[in-house]
C-alpha cells in the first residue's frame, strides 16, 4: 500500500514539474546587455535594442533571469531590464481588426515578425496596439504568453 502511495506521490511531483507555465517577460529598456553568465563580471554576449522585446524565461540565478528569445538565441539578463510580459511578435501576417471578429471591419495588415504591445485578451483575441494602429488580432501564430 505505502509503494502504490509513494509512486503516486512521486509521479505527481513529476508530472507538476514537467507541466511547469512558460514564464515570459519583456524589455524595460532600449537597450540591455545579454551575459553569457548569470554576473556582471560575465562578458557581453550581445545587446538587444528593442523595448518591449517579449523573451521567455528558463533559468534564474539570484538577480539574473537566463532568457531565450524568438529566434533561439540565449544568454543571462539582470532582472532590473526586465519587467512582466506585456508584448508578443506575429510569427505569420495576420488581420488587424476593429473589433475581436473574423467578420469586423480590418484595419490593418501585421507582417510577420511584428512587435505587439498587449492592451487585453478576452478569449482567442487580444487587442494590441502597433506603430499607429490599434485593433484586435486573434491569438493564433504569435510568440510570448497571453493571459
Amino acid at each position: 500500500m505505502y509503494k502504490i502511495i509513494y509512486t503516486l506521490f512521486c509521479l505527481t511531483i513529476f508530472i507538476s514539474t514537467s507541466i511547469a507555465e512558460e514564464t515570459f517577460v519583456s524589455l524595460k529598456k532600449s537597450k540591455v546587455n545579454v551575459r553569457y553568465g548569470p554576473s556582471f563580471d560575465s562578458d557581453i554576449k550581445y545587446v538587444y535594442k528593442k523595448i518591449n522585446l517579449p523573451l521567455k524565461q528558463i533559468d534564474k540565478k539570484e538577480n539574473f533571469r537566463r532568457i531565450i528569445d524568438l529566434k533561439n538565441n540565449s544568454g543571462w539578463i539582470h532582472i532590473s531590464q526586465l519587467k512582466k510580459n506585456n508584448s508578443v511578435i506575429a510569427i505569420q501576417n495576420k488581420v488587424l481588426f476593429k473589433k475581436p471578429s473574423s467578420f469586423a471591419k480590418p484595419i490593418a495588415r501585421i507582417e510577420k515578425g511584428r512587435l505587439l504591445i498587449v492592451d487585453k485578451c478576452q478569449e482567442k483575441w487580444c487587442r494590441i496596439k502597433s506603430g499607429d494602429y490599434e485593433g484586435w488580432i486573434k491569438t493564433d501564430d504569435i510568440w510570448g504568453l497571453i493571459k
